[in-house]
């Protein structure tokens, strides 16, 4: 997938549908919990350190499974590496709940099966396909390509001012050493 750097650094800097600093641990072997900004910007989720501006990472908010953990934890595990998770660490049960619930919301296939559950009850309701007088009346542009896997979808995205961790999800550049 091909980005533009400054664009995603750019789109970090936008108003937030959530932050707050909460403790993250990143998939590596030995990584402690340490205190992040996580921001979620449209179906990313940024991270930072708390003393920065810029973002150190982010992910992709498709093809993952995000998964309460206790006692007021949450995680984001990608479908081609379920054992690869990222956890989040909430100061409540509440601020939980509203992260798992924001993030599942995040995701460019809940907003697509949204339009089509709206779209087929307003047509219901009306008769009328609400999309028609946009020129967007094919069923086709809004149908699944293949059945989805249970759960929320996502991508890791990692690097953006230092390290990337190489799989087959990334496409943020690798290289750097830069703090984490």
């Amino acid at each position: 997938m091909r980005y533009n750097e400054k664009e995603l650094q750019a789109l970090s800097r936008q108003p937030a549908e959530k932050a707050a600093e909460i403790g993250m641990r990143v998939p590596k072997k030995g990584s402690v919990v340490k205190r992040r900004l996580v921001k979620l910007v449209v179906n990313f989720l940024f991270y930072f350190r708390t003393d920065e501006a810029e973002p150190i990472g982010a992910l992709l908010l498709e093809h993952c499974r995000i998964t309460k953990e206790e006692p007021s934890g949450f995680s984001i595990s990608f479908i081609e590496e379920p054992d690869r998770k990222y956890y989040f660490e909430c100061s409540s049960e509440e601020q939980c709940q509203e992260w798992i619930d924001a993030l599942r919301r995040a995701s460019y296939e809940f907003m697509r099966r949204s339009l089509i559950f709206y779209r087929n009850e307003i047509r219901k309701m009306t008769g009328k396909d609400p999309l028609e007088q946009y020129g967007i009346s094919e069923e086709a542009r809004f149908q699944l390509n293949a059945p989805q896997p249970t759960g929320i979808e996502c991508r890791k995205e990692e690097g953006l001012l230092g390290r990337a961790e190489i799989s087959p999800n990334s496409f943020w550049p690798g290289g750097g050493g830069g703090r984490t």
